[in-house]
């Protein structure tokens, strides 16, 4: 069995008047819980938009609290993210390097492909020709006997939520296909939504995880106060990997 967290979504520096402190706060109670957790998960995700205006400060301030808390997350950028301060901060790179940031983690008993599915300056998403490569060749060096889990921040297909669609990502068919070859392909898993989401893509499941800064409400839901709920509490999504078979649990974090 292989369980880990999923997180999304935490919008470090979004300010409701607040200089950002509410979305500190949020995160820090996702945080918390799953540091103060009495069992042991095997990884954490942070699929995107770790800040909100992409700033060398709030990228400072998210490596802050995961050493605070001792999370070490596995990362993948989102649209509110820039990828020059968040290659320098959060990993080290070289913050000139305009290309995307991906990564592969093999840990004991999974791998974890972590795709930057964000297009610089947009809302919307798209792999490039250069990522799905990488995905490709990093796909067919893992044993076909262990789970592979690929990570974006855009979902793929629409999940019928108002503003989202819109700006989800495109040029899917090109993701199915490299889908398609790689049978160890356990799960597809993204953010973005700001709402947990479960579905299918390329007969794979596709989660998305539900944000921790806000929630957004579905369009027979919807308020005069708008798509956004910012009152809900955070929340978070264990995964759960056994047997060929991915299970996926959602929690309120009060």
């Amino acid at each position: 069995m292989f369980a880990f967290a999923q997180i999304s979504d935490i919008h470090l520096g979004q300010d409701r008047g607040d200089g950002g402190a509410r979305a500190r706060e949020r995160t820090e109670r996702v945080l918390a819980r799953l540091a103060g957790l009495p069992g042991a998960l095997d990884a954490v995700l942070l699929t995107g938009d770790v800040a909100d205006h992409g700033t060398e400060a709030e990228y400072r301030l998210a490596a802050e609290l995961f050493d605070t808390y001792g999370i070490r997350p596995l990362l993948c950028p989102g649209n509110h993210d820039v990828r020059g301060p968040y290659r320098q901060v959060l990993l080290g790179g070289d913050p000139a390097d305009p290309a995307p940031v991906n990564q592969v983690h093999r840990l004991p008993g999974a791998t974890f492909l972590m795709c930057d599915s964000s297009v610089p300056g947009k809302g919307h998403g798209r792999l490039d020709d250069g990522t799905l490569a990488w995905l490709d060749e990093t796909l067919a060096r893992t044993p076909d006997d262990e789970p592979a889990f690929v990570c974006f921040h855009h979902p793929p297909v629409p999940l019928h939520v108002q503003y989202v669609d819109e700006i989800r990502q495109f040029g899917e068919d090109r993701l199915a296909e490299v889908v398609g070859r790689h049978r160890q392909v356990a799960g597809l898993l993204c953010g973005h939504s700001h709402t947990p989401a479960v579905t299918t893509f390329a007969e794979v499941p596709l989660v998305a995880a539900p944000g921790v800064v806000s929630t957004l409400r579905m369009p027979w839901e919807e308020q005069e106060a708008g798509p956004m709920d910012y009152e809900l509490p955070p929340m978070l999504a264990y995964h759960v990997h056994e047997n060929g078979r991915l299970t996926t649990h959602f929690r309120v974090v009060p």
